[in-house]
């Protein structure tokens, strides 16, 4: 078994839109028509305007086949004393098919992009872990912030 590590480019928007699909799918149970259609043309555009730009995509490939993938989105917001150039990730995407779990393929994928993000000056990287996700993202040094705040979200629409 020849197991590739590799960045997404340009080339692969169908690829990265399929597993983005592939992904959504896993939490939710099904899509209509219409939100389909809408997601598809966001994604393309938005894998065209934002890929290794302030996106980083990789992608685990087995025998020439995309077995895993995650995905990092770069922001950058005022300094605080836990990013003190402001340069943030948000790890996303963390996605195996299932014929390739138990293989620490999502642990590869995950390590290239810390490895990458600290070459391009990340200070640290958020996420929002499942319960199957957790065990795997505290093995890899991640942790639960600890503030004495809240998380919280506002759907606008």
């Amino acid at each position: 078994m020849n197991i590739h590590i590799r960045k997404a480019t340009i080339s692969d928007v169908d690829i990265l839109i399929k597993l983005r699909f592939d992904f959504l799918l896993t939490l939710y149970d099904n899509l209509t028509k219409d939100e389909d259609i809408l997601i598809r043309e966001q994604l393309a555009t938005y894998f065209i305007n934002h890929i290794n730009y302030d996106l980083l995509a990789i992608f685990a490939e087995i025998d020439n086949n995309i077995s895993s993938t995650a995905f990092l989105v770069i922001s950058e917001m005022p300094a605080n004393l836990e990013s003190i150039n402001g340069k943030r990730g948000t790890l996303l995407n963390v996605f195996t098919y299932p014929k390739y779990r138990r293989m620490g393929l999502a642990t590869k994928v995950i390590k290239q992009i810390i490895t990458d993000a600290k070459q391009i000056g990340i200070s640290a990287i958020d996420l929002d872990a499942t319960q199957d996700g957790k065990l795997l993202y505290e093995k890899l040094g991640f942790i639960e912030p600890g503030f004495n705040h809240t998380t919280m979200k506002l759907n606008l629409g």
